[in-house]
């Protein structure tokens, strides 16, 4: 059983995927592996640089400052980003699928609705928090403005209408809250997987 955890910048995907390993669910990250496949991968480095040139790597490492400034306000070229990686993670999933013991495994991703990908799942859990807290915890994670977390916010489906197809929603506010509804789902998902 495939099981889809996503959620807005900011909800709290991260603790709640760790809150999954805890409990003993196997749980793809699937930025984690994007990031991973771009830097090991020769043939996605060599897509990469023939998009987006030489600068998109420093050394083995990736630039991921200057391929955020290259794709961020430029959809066409983040589509075409997104056209070359997002195949990558799919099928490096799938053999990660493959090797899993547990009951049920968790595709953590951000953007399952926006690339129209829910159908891959047997079931979708969304992580919502409000939007101030979202906020809140983005500025101290990464440093960022308001503003610019509010302009990254705009390119990601609005909560409500993840939250409207969503199998569970679990609204992330105290970790003990959080940890209630979850083990809830957890419950429901083991015994929908016997």
């Amino acid at each position: 059983m495939i099981v889809g955890l996503t959620g807005g910048i900011g909800s709290g995907k991260s603790t709640v995927a760790q809150m999954f390993r805890e409990l003993g669910v196997a749980v793809y990250n699937s930025d984690e592996a994007a990031k991973t496949l771009m830097v090991t991968s020769d043939s996605l480095r060599k897509e990469i640089i023939q998009l987006l040139g030489e600068s998109s790597y420093i050394g083995k490492n990736l630039n991921r400052s200057y391929i955020s400034e290259q794709v961020f306000n430029n959809a066409e070229l983040l589509e075409k980003l997104n056209q070359i990686v997002h195949p990558a993670v799919k099928s490096h999933f799938k053999e990660w699928v493959s090797v899993q013991k547990s009951a049920y495994v968790i595709q953590e991703t951000a953007l399952i609705f926006e690339n129209d990908a829910a159908g891959q799942y047997d079931a979708i859990v969304v992580v919502n928090a409000p939007q101030s807290t979202r906020i809140e915890r983005v500025m101290k994670r990464d440093g960022s403005s308001k503003e610019q977390i509010k302009s990254r916010m705009q390119h990601q489906l609005p909560e409500e209408d993840k939250i409207k197809h969503a199998d569970y929603v679990i609204q992330n506010t105290t970790l003990k809250d959080t940890k209630k509804q979850l083990v809830k789902i957890h419950r429901e998902l083991l015994s929908k997987s016997q």
